[in-house]
């Protein structure tokens, strides 16, 4: 089984170079499934209903959040619908939406779990005993799991990857944007990848305009920040999964530009 997983997708900017090169990206690499990281992709900030209909319309076929998950309020009244989006596991008890999904993908269920870091975050439940939990559940269901391991701390998702592994068939970082070049298969099977990503625009500070973000640098003043105009880039991994065992056989990254310049920078959608 061939998976693409997305990094963190930003703004209209990002999901219009995920619409175009998707198709091309599922015909070159055979995908059986793909998933995507859409925390940022209403403004640039945060998700909403419209927002991920939009990318499943793309042919995005699951997707998870992280830290910005309630940057956009209306998504809290609307994410229980969506049976193939997950919130950070390791939120409180109570709030909306789930930390994991199962996918039926051709027969085969896939499992994908989303949990976030505390590393320079906010103090959430510890997310390598929840995630243990929640895989020790997910493996009677199938071999195949799916973790998006949203965080800042490079030192925190490795320790992760290698506290998981064995346990799923990936751990894959998001959250920091910067795409790192560390890509393996760990001992235990495990394909691992500190940060996917980001699919946005290329001339930017992390998908922000340059100009806002470097003054906010230089004065500490607040800033209104804006989505950047311009070529975008797709990036992301691709993962070989055997179905049987879920233990991962490849992992490849994957960095695809779009320089169509159709598109205005932010949005508020």
């Amino acid at each position: 089984m061939k998976i693409l997983f997305i990094g963190d997708i930003v703004g209209r900017r990002g999901r219009q170079c995920v619409s175009r090169l998707l198709p091309g990206l599922r015909n070159e690499f055979g995908l059986d499934l793909v998933l995507g990281n859409a925390e940022n992709a209403a403004g640039g900030l945060g998700a909403t209903g419209p927002v991920m209909d939009d990318l499943i319309r793309s042919g995005v076929q699951g997707m998870t959040l992280g830290n910005h998950t309630w940057r956009k309020k209306e998504l809290a009244g609307v994410l229980n619908r969506y049976s193939n989006v997950a919130r950070p596991l390791n939120y409180p008890p109570g709030v909306p939406g789930q930390g994991s999904f199962l996918l039926d993908v051709a027969g085969v269920p896939v499992a994908v779990a989303n949990v976030v870091g505390r590393v320079f975050m906010d103090a959430f439940a510890c997310p390598f005993a929840t995630t243990r939990e929640a895989l020790d559940r997910l493996r009677t269901r199938t071999p195949v799991v799916i973790v998006d391991v949203h965080a800042e701390a490079t030192s925190e998702k490795v320790a992760l990857g290698w506290h998981l592994d064995g346990y799923c068939s990936a751990v894959l970082g998001t959250h920091t944007h910067v795409q790192t070049a560390d890509e393996r298969i760990l001992p235990g099977g495990t394909a691992y990848i500190t940060d996917v990503g980001m699919t946005g625009p290329v001339d930017s500070v992390i998908g922000i305009e340059r100009e806002r973000a470097i003054g906010k640098f230089l004065t500490g003043m607040p800033s209104e920040f804006k989505v950047a105009k311009g070529p975008a880039r797709l990036c992301g991994v691709v993962v070989g999964v055997d179905e049987a065992t879920g233990r991962a056989r490849s992992i490849e990254r994957i960095a695809r530009l779009d320089d169509n310049l159709d598109s205005g920078g932010d949005d508020d959608d």
